[in-house]
């Protein structure tokens, strides 16, 4: 399996959801689901049988983050020398040119993405359209409502 992008923030939230799955919920379920197994017929017992859908989920949530944890290439933008260029955790400063508004993203992996903070994917169309450009470059990226056209004002490493 190919290595996974991901920032320094994104692996330590990961790792965190790692450790509160294993030390907190899955013991929470286990004991659930004992209470449960003791109040008798297990056919008719809803308390058990959504211990047991509950345990699934976490149990499926834990092999899910031990695998991106596993391929995950951790990279710390403030430890490379990228030049002015955008690259994958940088911050960049954007001009949308149609309507002179100004927005900031930074470029995070995957499962960090959030639009609403400002955090888009590495894979959204507007991240690939920056990834490699400087500052000053203008770019045109296809967009779910037309063609949209930036001008990168300024490109940080926080």
């Amino acid at each position: 399996m190919n290595k996974v992008p991901m920032t320094v923030r994104g692996h330590e939230l990961l790792k965190e959801e790692l450790k509160r799955l294993k030390s907190v919920e899955r013991p929470n379920v286990i004991r659930a689901i004992a209470e449960a197994r003791a109040h008798g017929d297990l056919k008719e017992n809803a308390e058990y049988h959504a211990a047991k859908e509950q345990q699934g989920f976490i149990e499926g949530r834990i092999k899910e983050i031990e695998g991106k944890l596993s391929h995950s290439q951790v990279i710390d933008v403030t430890e490379v020398d990228a030049r002015g260029k955008v690259i994958f955790g940088s911050t960049v400063e954007l001009l949308e040119e149609s309507t002179g508004k100004e927005i900031e993203y930074r470029i995070v992996g995957e499962d960090e993405a959030n639009i609403g903070a400002g955090l888009i994917s590495y894979t959204s169309p507007i991240a690939r359209a920056l990834i490699g450009q400087n500052e000053g470059d203008v770019i045109k990226f296809a967009a779910p409502d037309g063609e949209k056209q930036f001008e990168i004002i300024e490109v940080r490493y926080i």
